[in-house]
């Protein structure tokens, strides 16, 4: 069992299965941080995933973690890996004995492993404690570092409580979630003047009470910039998801002045993954969250500007400008502009959806509603990639995972290392050829209406909790009239805007338009927005590093 988890100090977490090595490591530790760290420790890899899960719900920092590798159900490195998906930012070390130095050298390219401990530590003074300063003092100065953290008092069915957990942990701000039916959810209503009736309310770390915030205000409480820096770039990157983030760090790191606009959280739809196991360089996978907050913080350190809740609703051309304007009536101009929007799930048209969206009907993984679903029946909507993520990841916890897929069969939409994946695991089962047809609840989620769409028989199946992943709907109705897109909305580029040989309506110059360049010249797309696009990660991240160097070829001609 994991000690009990209190919201105090930054926490420095141990895990040995071996009671005696546990309590002799947690004592180390205490003698010599105690003050300023809460130690927490753990005799088994699934005890210390349920501490840190709920670390992670409340808000909590955790600095290092010192894992045991041999242990069994779960090794320390497997341990490791999953925790790096829950805290991808504290120090990982493998506590190991010197037949096992192997293993632990090839776990720095798995887990990203910062050190190894051979085992016994002694003396601490001089085994433990330099490479722990050294580790805490890393971890200090990193985007990690600990700050007073932003409290959240909601409903378990608030929609909108819902969406503010979810925006927050997308946006990577440590956040504390509090029940407004507990002492403590109480405790802040009554000294914010609430009653709970209106729910979120959301504290800032400054004290700053917010009640109901939309996205915009709560990102400027709680630090994310969303107002650019300058009024002119040489590159504006609209969308934050893998091409988006990938032209951002190509862009800033060859030197192009680069910002980035972002209506919600970087990521996109592969930041909801919880497992991308088909990228290149992840042999044993990454999850969706730590490739984005990877990138995000490449992108940064390069010089990219990150504003997010900015909605981008119009692209106007003047001279040799391109200017990008805000739903605020704001706007930022550049030389060049990569259009990376992607594409949204599409809404589900089954009755009753719409008006339980967020009190358990949701889109997308919501990771930060898993830990809810122990124990439960989980019903997900759709047969692709996405989908058999999220089931693969909801099966660790759930009773049992269904996945309702219209087609005939999962192999025509989903990657085969995921169909092999969900049919061997004993807890998901795959309904074909089913539909959606209603969703019931009161106030939230309780049962689903399903169709057979071979025979027409229904069926009505208790459930409290439903995750949406079909279809996808390109994010480029506000380029109406200013940029050729297909019949389905999604954008014409390159070759395709040349069909019969001759250059696109309007196209005043003497070169055809460049791979990705749309009809409008400098402005070009990549990723899911793209017609006929790859619809994959790896693909994505490749177009958006390829039309970098199509925009310096623009600039170097204009």
């Amino acid at each position: 069992m994991a000690q009990a988890v209190e919201p105090t100090r930054t926490v420095i977490m141990t895990v040995d299965d071996d009671p005696g090595v546990s309590r002799a490591v947690a004592r180390d530790l205490r003698r010599r941080y105690g003050a300023s760290y809460r130690i927490v420790r753990a005799e088994s890899g699934e005890s210390a995933l349920d501490a840190l899960r709920e670390l992670k719900l409340r808000g909590d920092l955790v600095a290092v973690i010192l894992a045991d590798y041999r242990m069994p159900q779960m090794n320390g490195i497997e341990f490791l890996e999953q925790a790096l998906d829950v805290y991808p930012g504290a120090r990982r070390v493998l506590l190991t004995a010197y037949a096992d130095t192997n293993a632990a050298i090839d776990a720095i390219n798995v887990v990203d492993l910062d050190h190894y401990l051979l085992k016994p530590w002694d003396p601490p003074e001089e085994k433990l404690y330099p490479v722990l300063d050294d580790l805490l003092q890393a971890w200090r100065c990193s985007d990690y570092r600990p700050v007073p953290s932003t409290k959240v008092v909601g409903h378990r069915w608030s929609a909108r409580s819902s969406q503010v957990r979810e925006f927050l942990a997308r946006n990577q701000v440590p956040y504390r979630w509090y029940s407004s039916d507990e002492p403590e959810g109480r405790r802040l209503l009554a000294a914010a003047g609430q009653d709970g009736q209106r729910l979120p309310l959301v504290v800032t770390p400054d004290g700053t009470p917010l009640l109901e915030p939309e996205a915009p205000e709560l990102a400027a409480h709680v630090g994310l910039a969303t107002t650019p820096a300058a009024d002119f770039y040489d590159l504006v990157v609209v969308g934050g998801g893998p091409a988006g983030l990938g032209a951002a760090v190509y862009g800033a790191s060859e030197g192009l002045r680069t910002v980035l606009v972002e209506r919600s959280a970087t990521g996109g739809q592969a930041g909801q993954s919880s497992r991308i196991e088909n990228y290149l360089g992840f042999p044993d996978g990454v999850s969706g969250a730590q490739l984005t907050d990877r990138a995000r913080r490449q992108a940064a350190r390069f010089g990219a500007e990150i504003l997010t809740t900015r909605e981008v609703t119009g692209l106007e051309v003047g001279g040799a400008a391109r200017t990008v304007r805000f739903s605020d009536g704001s706007a930022v101009a550049a030389h060049s502009v990569i259009l990376a929007t992607g594409v949204s799930y599409r809404q589900l048209s089954a009755a009753g959806a719409r008006d339980l969206t967020g009190c358990g009907v949701f889109y997308g993984s919501a990771l930060t509603e898993a830990p809810s679903c122990q124990g439960q029946d989980v019903y997900i909507v759709g047969g692709a990639n996405s989908a058999g993520q999220a089931a693969m990841y909801l099966a660790r916890g759930a009773k049992s995972v269904t996945l309702l897929v219209r087609g005939s069969s999962l192999s025509a939409s989903m990657s085969y290392y995921l169909v092999q994946q969900i049919e061997e695991a004993p807890n998901i089962s795959v309904r074909t050829g089913t539909v959606v047809e209603a969703a019931h609840g009161s106030g939230h989620l309780e049962k689903l209406t399903l169709r057979d769409t071979a025979s027409g028989r229904s069926e009505l199946v208790d459930t409290q909790w439903m995750f949406v992943f079909i279809g996808a709907a390109p994010l480029t109705d506000w380029l109406d009239g200013m940029v050729l897109r297909d019949g389905r909305g999604f954008i014409l580029a390159g070759p395709d805007l040349t069909p019969d040989g001759r250059p696109p309506p309007g196209w005043e110059l003497d070169r055809p338009p460049y791979h990705l360049e749309t009809n409008v010249p400098g402005v070009f797309v990549a990723g899911d927005a793209r017609a006929e696009s790859a619809k994959r990660v790896a693909s994505a991240v490749g177009e958006g590093a390829m039309a970098v160097m199509l925009v310096h070829r623009y600039l170097e001609q204009s």
